[in-house]
């Protein structure tokens, strides 16, 4: 335990900024604590059993925010908050000054949770005993659990650094997991791998570069923590949806060092990926925070403001409302959550230049009381707000709690993840789809979801697969999840994966030839519809070279080679990887591939070409009764490269080639005639995912072309 001395009472400070504030001779230390009876921040120096604690109350409060300045304070110093006030569960108060408490505002942590039952602020023996949530426990927290740094983040050199501000619609995302990318890279040195230096070494700049993305969206950076439950079980939480300070950047994920150093290290990864043409999205976790329901640790805002902070049961303030299936849900419709969020976010644009977030859970984020408030104060701050409107937002559009699902609801600025996108194209492509209506929606933009309120095609996030699930390569390999590595008998992780085996589960069907050929053909036809269809695609990290979790879809808790990238892939799977780029940068040059508006179906002139239209495998427009025939299994679509429904920058029209796509998900093999008349007498095969026709055969309309089955082909006309 730390020696524990008192000092001398600070100098009265100044209530605002919140947080720790560095200057010349002292720091100003802010904390809002509307109904605490006392604050002290407390300065630990020194390690382990030769460690100092040095308590100071601040006695000035000012609009419930409790300040001082403590003289000689430098950055690096660590410190934490201990709140005196009531123990009253039943009336939503947990204060309990034996437990230490991270600052709302740090801009870095040092150290780690430790599962210990003395983090708990109740009553709670031993981890495995449930204890009792009414009882307080006051054991001393402080060996136990991380602290915060005092940083002075104002010398950074940018040296001109400028954001690349890649329009929506050339947007490519890559979702990436900053120490599972890099952990495994033998070309970056290893005391740089699994860190934010690592990511922002050549070697992995250079893949992403090659790969052809335009924005890597890195999973939660935000400081975070395992549960001590998950620990116990000897395991932790990797993916990092557990944040604990969300002005911090994850320490564990810093080469150079924790008491600060974090702060400069991610800014230089920045940096350096915004010299490289890349921009950057962090994954952001508003919705909830580590400290779990009432049977949680307390680490932060269950011992500052518990009934501010946090969404309570209305009816037993004891217990939390949990809309994110993690125990709690942060209240963002209060003043000063929203305050703490809203700061935040422009910390991270304005000081750490990121381009853009992605909200986990985004729906939690707009409850005002209870229910889902699409005009209530979070997204109306944000849309009001110069800097974050600028920025690229995203949206999960759902949480776990009622009316919580709003895929297609979000306002005006916002993308969102399409969910329906993902089960209709996993679906068609292992023959359940019954019939190709929503196929249809879903390659040119999604219009049913976003066009009613005028936004854009580009509001749909096109994913195939994400972190959470199975990745492409286990998609076509698996019929089941294999979740027995985390240590709960396969319980946990979705059952609804709409995935298909091919015959023979797991690595046994790699040993199959025919079953091997056919899995990898099916990985082509996820790539091409993706990176083909309208609206902004993400890949996740390493499915662009089959990366395998042996059919874990949700590795949340593992750290290891099961979620670290396995860079001898690039060897092994070089067809595919060059594949990727191939596809990535013909979506790159063909503007009628990325459009800005939604097709109509109607010539842009008269007698001309439609901007699209749908073909049958007899070479005819689609009718009504071909639409709602659920057998259908092959669509052809025309994109018009005369017809996209944009302007360039100076209002000149934009022209590109025209190209004729056919999806065919039936087993055997099928002939297509190329539609005559009006449309193009002739086309070249550009790819061909069976490998059937090679690229630059010419092929004329009437012509019927066979198809192998489950396969895509792509035409681009010549005239």
């Amino acid at each position: 335990m730390p020696r524990v001395s008192e000092s001398t009472v600070p100098w009265p400070g100044h209530w605002t900024p919140l947080g720790a504030t560095y200057g010349a001779e002292s720091t100003n230390f802010a904390l809002w604590a509307p109904d605490a009876e006392r604050v002290e921040v407390c300065l630990f120096d020194g390690d382990g059993d030769g460690e100092t604690e040095t308590r100071h109350t601040l006695i000035n409060r000012t609009f419930d925010v409790w300040h001082g300045r403590v003289p000689g304070v430098r950055p690096g110093t660590r410190y934490g908050f201990r709140v005196h006030g009531p123990w009253d569960p039943a009336a939503g108060l947990r204060f309990n000054p034996a437990k230490l408490l991270v600052d709302p505002y740090a801009r870095a942590v040092d150290g780690d949770l430790v599962a210990h039952p003395a983090v708990f602020g109740h009553l709670r023996p031993s981890l495995e005993a449930g204890g009792d949530p009414s009882v307080r426990d006051d054991r001393d927290s402080a060996p136990y659990v991380p602290k915060s740094v005092v940083v002075d983040d104002t010398g950074f050199d940018w040296g001109g650094d400028t954001a690349p501000r890649v329009p929506w619609a050339e947007t490519v995302l890559y979702e990436a997991h900053v120490r599972g990318f890099t952990k495994r890279h033998p070309d970056i040195p290893d005391e740089l791998r699994g860190t934010y230096a690592g990511l922002a070494h050549p070697a992995a700049i250079e893949h992403l570069t090659r790969l052809g993305v335009t924005t890597v969206e890195l999973m939660p950076v935000h400081q975070f923590v395992s549960e001590p439950d998950l620990q116990h079980r000897g395991l932790v939480n990797y993916w990092g949806y557990n944040s604990l300070a969300f002005f911090a950047p994850h320490n564990a994920y810093a080469a150079t060092g924790t008491r600060g150093e974090q702060v400069s290290e991610f800014k230089s990864m920045v940096r350096a990926l915004h010299e490289a043409g890349l921009e950057v999205i962090i994954d952001v976790v508003y919705n909830h925070t580590a400290e779990q329901g009432e049977g949680g640790p307390t680490l932060a805002y269950r011992g500052i403001a518990n009934d501010a902070y946090y969404h309570l049961d209305p009816d037993d303030p004891s217990s939390y409302a949990d809309y994110t299936g993690t125990g709690n849900t942060f209240r963002v419709a209060h003043p000063a959550v929203l305050g703490l969020v809203m700061d935040s976010l422009r910390y991270w644009v304005g000081e750490m230049h990121v381009d853009g977030f992605r909200f986990d859970l985004a729906s939690a984020l707009a409850r005002s009381m209870h229910d889902v408030d699409m005009l209530g104060s979070f997204m109306t701050v944000i849309n009001q707000d110069p800097m974050l409107r600028e920025a690229k937002l995203i949206a999960e559009p759902w949480d776990v709690g009622p009316g919580g699902y709003q895929v297609g609801e979000f306002p005006h600025l916002w993308t969102e993840w399409n969910d329906r996108y993902r089960n209709t194209v996993r679906d068609f492509w292992r023959g359940m789809s019954g019939g190709v209506h929503d196929l249809a929606y879903r390659l040119s933009g999604s219009s049913d979801l976003y066009a009613d309120d005028g936004r854009r095609p580009y509001s749909s996030i096109n994913f195939v697969t994400a972190h959470d699930g199975f990745t492409m390569r286990d998609l076509v390999s698996y019929d089941h999840k294999h979740n027995e590595a985390n240590g709960e008998d396969n319980r946990d992780g979705t059952d609804d994966n709409r995935s298909w085996n091919h015959g023979l589960e797991g690595a046994a069907g790699d040993d199959d030839p025919a079953v091997a050929e056919l899995r990898k053909r099916q990985i082509r036809n996820f790539m091409a519809t993706l990176l083909l269809s309208t609206g902004v695609p993400m890949i996740t990290a390493g499915d662009e070279m089959c990366r395998t979790q042996h059919g874990n879809n949700n590795a949340y808790c593992l750290d290891d080679e099961t979620t670290w990238l396995d860079w001898s892939l690039r060897e092994s799977c070089a067809d595919l990887l060059e594949y990727v780029r191939r596809l990535l940068r013909l979506r790159a040059e063909h503007p009628v591939v990325r459009q800005r508006r939604f097709f109509e179906g109607v010539p842009l002139v008269d007698g001309g070409r439609k901007d699209i239209a749908w073909f049958a495998p007899s070479g005819a427009e689609m009718t009504d009764a071909d639409w709602h025939d659920d057998s259908r299994q092959t669509l052809g679509m025309f994109l018009n490269g005369h017809g996209i429904r944009s302007r360039g920058p100076h209002g000149e029209p934009i022209v590109d080639d025209s190209f004729l796509l056919w999806l065919h998900a039936g087993a055997d093999d099928a002939g297509i005639t190329l539609p005559t008349g009006m449309w193009p007498s002739a086309y070249e095969v550009v790819l061909d995912t069976a490998d059937r026709h090679a690229p630059g055969k010419q092929v004329t309309h009437g012509e019927t072309v066979t198809m192998l089955g489950r396969s895509t082909l792509l035409l681009r006309a010549l005239d």
